[in-house]
This record gives structure tokens, C-alpha cells and sequence, in this order.
């Protein structure tokens, strides 16, 4: 829906452009395209950054629930490593070889 809203906006900004401006067609067609190119690029941008958060949640999920997971060729469990809400790092627990390890969850897969 927010998309569709700014599809809008850049309508209704050209129409404005349009109607209010003394710029010649092809400064018009120009400003808009900047405008719209920004828009999207904040919804690529949005886009990716959600995919991104639902890799990591999903990640977290599998570690709550017991399971290995894999951080750039390291397996991580709960019997070697802490989750750190705050962060979403995994830290490595006392008396294991992985003691003081920082692994962020969001380059698990």
C-alpha cells in the first residue's frame, strides 16, 4: 500500500510540476524521474532489509529451537554458544574451544 502511495506522490508531484512551474517539458519529465528513482530505491532498499531481518529471525528461531546452524563455515549450537538478544550475536560459552567467539546471526544461513 505505502507503495502505491508513493507512486502517487510522484504523480501528483508532476501534475504540480505540470501545472505550477515554468519548467519546459523535458526538466519536468527529468525532476520526476529523479524523484521516482529515489522512491525506488528506498522500496529495493526496504525490500532487501526485510529479507535480510527474515534470514536472521529465521536463524534465531532454529537456534531457540535447539538446532545447528551454520555462520560462514562454523556450526553453531546452544551447547557451545549464547544468543545475545540485544544484538543477535552469538557469543561462545566458558569452557568451550569456542570461549569469547562473536558470530552475528545475520551471516548464518
Amino acid at each position: 500500500m505505502a507503495y502505491i502511495l508513493g507512486l502517487i506522490v510522484v504523480g501528483l508531484f508532476f501534475l504540480s510540476l505540470h501545472y505550477f512551474t515554468e519548467l519546459n517539458h523535458k526538466q519536468k519529465v527529468l525532476t520526476s524521474s529523479i524523484v521516482l528513482a529515489i522512491i525506488l530505491g528506498a522500496i529495493a532498499f526496504n525490500t532487501y532489509s526485510d529479507a535480510q531481518r527474515d534470514n536472521m529471525m529465521a536463524v534465531v528461531t532454529k537456534f531457540n529451537q535447539g538446532k545447528t546452524i551454520n555462520c560462514n563455515g562454523i556450526d553453531v549450537n546452544s551447547s557451545l554458544y549464547d544468543l545475545s538478544t540485544g544484538t543477535f550475536t552469538f557469543i561462545g560459552r566458558e569452557n568451550t574451544p569456542n570461549y569469547g567467539q562473536m558470530i552475528s546471526a545475520s551471516s548464518c544461513k
